[in-house]
Order: structure tokens, then sequence, then C-alpha cells
């Protein structure tokens, strides 16, 4: 049976990855952009970001950020 632990050099070698994580929740969203919290809201109605609900959470995918400053740069 094989093992479900990785080699030990995979898991050094993964640790130094830069990690970024796939969402955010709305505060976080505030502080890496500077976009105001209502303004967020209004684009989340908007569909211009992609959120994901977890229970009560709100969490807004980074690849929506990411578009949405791309789109403005332009």
């Amino acid at each position: 049976m094989p093992s479900k632990v990785p080699p030990a050099n995979l898991l050094r070698d993964t640790a130094q990855l830069p990690i970024e994580p796939l969402t955010v929740r709305i505060p976080v969203a505030v502080q890496i952009t500077g976009i105001g919290r209502s303004k967020l809201y209004e684009l989340i109605s908007a569909g211009e970001l992609d959120v994901v609900k977890i229970g009560a959470s709100t969490l807004i995918t980074m690849a929506s950020l990411r578009r949405l400053i791309e789109k403005s740069q332009s």
C-alpha cells in the first residue's frame, strides 16, 4: 500500500513556494485593492467579482480581483 506522506524533499521544496490564497474575505479585499467596502459590494452585485459563499462567509476569488484590476488598467 502506498504511503500517504510525501517524500521529505517534496515537503521541503513546496514549503518554499509562495502560496497565494484562492479567495479572500471582504476586509482583506478592501485592504489589498484599496477599493471601499460599499464599492466591492456593488461590484459583486453587478457580477464584476466572483464570490463563494460558505456558510455566512462571503469570499471573493483572487482571480476575479486580478481581472478587475487588469481590466481597469486598459
